[in-house]
């Protein structure tokens, strides 16, 4: 239970160069078609299995939405099939099923009834269901005088009352409160451990990296891409900055992670290394040894303004920190072409054990999106053991200074008579 196949899927609408020509189609359908196709999803395939995780991501018209109203059967498919087993809780456009003129505690009870669930039921998980959403006296007011963040707390908390097979989620989420985004991932993350398939589109990369065992990045309606997800997460980075003179390459590392590199070319990081304070290049450092960042940068073409920028990432791809010299003040003028420049980030390394790497950007801005000559995920990859410090938990070294105040104790002596 709890698995999706999805074989050849496309999705094609008729288009009419007018509305005379649908009508004389309907009319007289013997005469041939007066319509064109056009297809807005083809040749999509992929696999879930029990308790797999998988992110959907693409630019906005990649056909994202029109994928899972397919695969939850709101928009039937031009081609091939979808197969889902198992019980299907579904959270796709917000409130999608509720009433605008019913309260909320009666859009639940039929929005349970349309999930498969029977009234006893819903009566039972009432209480948990309003304690979930914490929308308070509004359960009993119409639905059409809820926020927009209202209703998504309480669509979310029908949609998950019982924990499901296949839990597929669209952007609804993205609409709430950062607690409550906080409160409902929690929520999948459980569900995940408990065995439940997760589909999920989201354009937060940092949720689909730490969720997800996989990510399928959908381009004009295909699969271009399906893999780990850092590594898709970083093709669609690229792909986000890319022009007609820029190109985006991906290369397998000798420790088998994927390395994106995207950019004009125009100028090219050629050596990156950490240094202890001695100058040494070192791989493996402690928690909260002073380094030095040093990038070697080579202009290629004249560059009227240059900007570099890192990001260190943890083992998951997920952002740590990051800066670059157009904010702290030192973008460079007027680079000649064929010139080298060496930079150095001098730092306290004050993370948590564990694996890290190192991306690079060199652009004209604080951001790659615009003039893009090179973006390098994985530039570097470093590790971080705790050889001296006190014991600790997380991905920061975060060492307080301990102060306790406590109260003398009063004591008082009683007599015994």
């Amino acid at each position: 239970m709890g698995t999706i196949r999805v074989e050849g899927l496309g999705k094609a609408y008729k288009q009419y160069p007018s509305r005379w020509s649908r009508l004389l189609e309907w009319l007289l359908p013997f005469a041939g078609s007066r319509h064109a196709l056009k297809w807005v999803m083809q040749d999509v395939s992929f696999r879930l299995e029990q308790g797999e995780a998988v992110g959907i991501v693409g630019m906005n018209g990649a056909g994202k939405s029109t994928l899972l109203k397919m695969i939850t059967g709101t928009t039937q498919p031009s081609t091939g099939k979808v197969e889902i087993a198992g019980r299907v809780a579904a959270l796709l456009e917000l409130g999608m099923g509720f009433h605008p003129d019913f309260t909320g505690r009666q859009n639940v009870f039929m929005a349970g009834q349309l999930m498969g669930i029977a009234m006893d039921e819903l009566t039972r998980l009432m209480p948990e269901i309003e304690a979930f959403a914490e929308i308070g006296d509004y359960i009993d007011q119409q639905v059409r005088t809820y926020s927009s963040g209202m209703q998504m707390r309480l669509a979310f908390s029908v949609a998950t009352a019982i924990r499901p097979d296949v839990l597929i989620v669209d952007e609804a989420l993205s609409v709430g409160d950062a607690y409550f985004q906080h409160k409902s991932f929690d929520r999948i993350r459980e569900f995940r451990q408990a065995g439940t398939t997760l589909l999920i589109v989201s354009h937060d990369k940092t949720a689909i990296q730490s969720i997800c065992d996989r990510a399928i990045l959908l381009d004009q309606g295909r699969v271009v891409k399906q893999g780990a997800p850092e590594a898709v997460m970083d093709f669609y980075n690229a792909m986000l900055s890319t022009k007609e003179d820029q190109h985006v390459t991906q290369a397998l590392r000798e420790d088998g992670r994927l390395q994106t590199v995207s950019g004009s070319g125009e100028a090219i990081v050629t050596d990156i290394h950490l240094h202890n304070t001695r100058g040494e290049v070192q791989e493996i450092f402690d928690v909260g040894t002073s380094v030095s960042l040093k990038v070697i940068v080579q202009a290629a073409s004249p560059i009227t303004r240059l900007v570099l920028g890192y990001m260190i990432k943890d083992r998951l791809g997920q952002p740590i920190f990051g800066t670059n010299t157009h904010l702290k003040n030192q973008a460079l003028n007027s680079v000649q072409a064929g010139e080298t420049i060496t930079y150095s980030f001098d730092f306290p390394l004050n993370l948590g054990p564990g694996s890290y790497s190192v991306a690079t950007a060199l652009t004209s801005t604080e951001t790659h999106l615009l003039n893009n000559y090179e973006w390098r995920d994985l530039a570097l990859v470093f590790t971080v053991a705790n050889l001296t410090r006190d014991t600790f938990v997380g991905s920061s070294w975060l060492d307080p200074q301990v102060h306790i105040l406590r109260p003398a104790t009063l004591t008082t002596e009683t007599a015994v008579e």
